[in-house]
């Protein structure tokens, strides 16, 4: 999945407004206008498509995360240059206060059957034996299952 794809879905399944995302954006730490949005929102075929870089990504995770959770005491997150599904899976977990038993709930709404081990797997650090690293399909399949649990309109199957 590439960063214009989650960044697509998450504002289909929460239903945001460009005025929300950019809310969001601001929060993270780093305002974006109407039309940055919007270029990062356009599919790849689309002339006027500009792909997202993960630090602007992280960004709006991080924003996100704070938009549901609240403000934490501190500095806020310094966002990430690099991202990986792992990460990304990380951030969607803690801006939705899941615990394991959320997230089968939610992938098992996509028809997609995990573990609790292997979920906690995706959460390890990398140089850990256990860790596992977040392959494309599993990160679409959980977010297709918060399409399914989030969205005010969901899709049929």
């Amino acid at each position: 999945m590439n960063n214009g794809d989650i960044l697509r879905r998450i504002r289909y399944t929460f239903d945001f407004s460009d005025d929300q995302m950019m809310k969001i954006f601001e929060v993270g730490g780093k305002p974006a206008t109407r039309a940055e949005i919007s270029d990062w929102l356009k599919k790849e075929d689309h002339e006027d498509y500009k792909g997202i870089y993960d630090k602007d990504l992280a960004v709006f995770l991080n924003g996100f995360i704070t938009v549901r959770r609240g403000k934490k005491d501190g500095p806020m997150p310094v966002p990430e240059k690099t991202l990986n599904n792992n990460l990304i899976f990380r951030k969607l977990k803690i801006a939705l206060s899941l615990k394991d038993t959320d997230i089968i709930d939610i992938l098992e709404l996509a028809d997609f059957e995990v573990s609790k081990h292997e979920i906690s797997a995706l959460f390890r650090k990398p140089g850990q034996s256990q860790y596992r690293a977040c392959k494309d399909q599993f990160l679409r399949n959980f977010i297709h299952g918060m399409q399914l649990k989030y969205r005010q309109d969901p899709p049929t199957k």
